[in-house]
Order: structure tokens, then C-alpha cells, then sequence
């Protein structure tokens, strides 16, 4: 009982700040603010460890609910994982507009105990798209929660809404996901997936003469769709692979990997963009921490300080 998951915290905030902060308490054994792999930036939660469990409990009282800046930071005991917590975490798309973060946890709040919520918002207008993440305690609670409002509409929406996993899927559902969907219903394709891009509904056919992506100045947004940048491929890697794991989440229009231009192999990371919002969203939220091979892949928006 001495490891605390601290949340909400504000974008800005430094690793050495959080160490002060809590080791304001009591004595801290390490400290650690997750950030983003590769962008660097904070992804807004972190662990802090204290040498004595009286100093967690005291960090809890003292500090959850804190306001810094403009969030509410919560601070609660870290939990080992386990199966009854793995993929408790949600997707919900078709919110109303209006609807604030507080709002969607008080919607889903009946449900069960909230580990994280947020609202993807537009980074240029700050308007929210009207799609969220929940993480539940406890995965029979997200289930509930499906159950319960999937289809629904919330108070003020006049569309209903879609809650669904938004689980990384394991190696187990993996394998099961990926031949639900590369077998037409008729028969099964026993060939490896790298053959199968020709049957692919979106055929490869224009990446040679792709455009560069580079000069795109939203975070993502490629004038004519969403820009998803994966890191973590194979030397050998190619298009197809990528047309294979984007396309069943929607329309792709196109996909390119970067390649060494003395030995043509794969740099390690590519580029998909999508037509849709929603979808490029769930891809990413499905994709990333994929383990594709002995490789566990990153997927996130393309955002300008990325390669170009």
C-alpha cells in the first residue's frame, strides 16, 4: 500500500514538480510520470512510491481533489494488474457536443468506479468531437456499462451513442481478430496476411506516387483525412501489412512506410491516413500497444513534431 496512480494531472507539469509535490508528505522511493514514447509529451497521469504506507494513505487524504492549474488531480492506491482490471477501458463516439468530461463520468459513474475519463477535443478550436475514452475499475463494470448504454441516448443527445471496448486487443484475441477479418464468410484464407492485400478492399494500388505528408500544420488532420503515425515495424515491413491492420477499422485512403533509401528497407514507423475521425480514433485505440510479430507498435496522431 505504499504505490500511488495519480491523474489529471496538467499537461505541463513536470516529473521533478510531481516529486515535490508529494514528497511534501513523506519520503518518496521513486517517482515516475508516464509521457508519450515518442512526442515526449505528458500523458497526464503518474506513479508515485513511498517508502511508508502511512505516507500513502496521508498523500491520499492531503492531496486528492487537488486543483492545479485547471484540473482536479486524483490520487488513489496503484493496483497490481490482473484479469478482472485488464481491458476495462471504453469508447464511446456520437456524444453530444455540449457534453463535458463531468458529465460523461457522472453518465457512466452508475456503472462503477472511474479510473480516467476524457473527451477528444479539437486542437485547433477546442471543440469536442464528440468521442471519449472511460477506464473502469474492473472489467465486469465495463461491461455493465455497454450493456447499459450502448445504443442509448443520453440526456440532451438526440442521437444515441455507441459504447464499445476500446481494449488493446492480446495475443490470444489477436489472432482471432485478425482471421474474422481476412476469411471471407465462405471460406477461410490459409495464406499468411502479407498475401492477402490484393483481396483487401482497399487495394494498394497508389502508394508508390503518395504525397509527402510533411507541411501539415493540424496535429493529424491531413486535408483530406486523419494522419496516423506507427512506430515499431519490422525492417521488413511494407504497405500491405499496414493496409491490413488499418482497413477493417474504415476507410483508408492511404498508407506509406518510410524506408532507408540505400538499403530500401523499413526506418521502423509509417504513416495511414483515414478518412474518419471515429475510426482513425478506435484504430488507434485498438492499435496501439499491438504486438505485431516480436514488435510492440505505437499509434498515435501524427502531430508536427513527429518525423515528416
Amino acid at each position: 500500500k505504499t504505490n500511488l496512480i495519480v491523474n489529471y494531472l496538467p499537461q505541463n507539469m513536470t516529473q521533478e514538480e510531481l516529486k515535490s509535490l508529494f514528497g511534501s508528505i513523506g519520503e518518496i522511493e521513486s517517482c515516475k510520470l508516464v509521457r508519450d514514447k515518442i512526442t515526449g509529451q505528458s500523458l497526464g497521469y503518474g506513479f508515485v512510491n513511498y517508502v511508508d504506507p502511512k505516507d500513502a494513505e496521508k498523500a491520499i487524504n492531503t492531496l486528492n481533489g487537488l486543483r492545479l492549474q485547471t484540473k482536479t488531480i486524483k490520487v488513489s492506491y496503484a493496483r497490481p494488474s490482473s484479469a478482472s482490471i485488464r481491458d476495462a477501458n471504453l469508447y464511446v463516439s456520437g456524444l453530444p457536443k455540449s457534453m463535458t468530461q463531468k458529465d460523461l463520468e457522472q453518465l457512466f459513474s452508475q456503472y462503477g468506479r472511474i479510473i480516467t475519463s476524457r473527451i477528444l477535443v479539437d486542437q485547433v478550436t477546442g471543440v469536442s468531437r464528440g468521442v471519449g475514452f472511460i477506464r473502469f475499475d474492473k472489467r465486469i463494470e465495463a461491461e455493465e456499462a455497454i450493456k447499459g448504454l450502448n445504443g442509448q441516448k443520453p440526456p440532451g443527445a438526440t442521437e444515441p451513442i455507441t459504447v464499445k471496448f476500446a481494449n488493446n486487443p492480446s495475443q490470444k484475441t489477436n489472432q482471432a481478430i485478425l482471421s474474422q477479418l481476412y476469411h471471407s464468410p465462405n471460406r477461410r484464407y490459409p495464406t499468411p496476411l502479407a498475401q492477402q492485400a490484393q483481396r483487401f478492399r482497399f487495394p494498394p494500388m497508389t502508394i508508390d506516387g503518395m504525397t509527402s505528408l510533411a507541411g501539415i500544420n493540424i496535429p493529424g488532420h491531413a486535408g483530406t483525412g486523419w494522419c496516423i503515425f506507427v512506430y515499431n515495424l519490422a525492417p521488413d515491413a511494407d504497405e500491405s501489412i499496414l493496409w491490413q491492420m488499418f482497413g477493417p477499422f474504415g476507410a483508408v485512403t492511404n498508407v506509406k512506410v518510410i524506408r532507408d533509401f540505400n538499403t530500401n528497407k523499413c526506418k521502423g514507423f509509417g504513416f495511414v491516413t483515414m478518412t474518419n475521425y471515429d475510426e482513425a480514433a478506435m484504430a488507434i485505440a485498438s492499435l496501439n500497444g499491438y504486438r505485431l510479430g516480436d514488435r510492440v507498435l505505437q499509434v498515435s496522431f501524427k502531430t508536427n513534431k513527429t518525423h515528416k
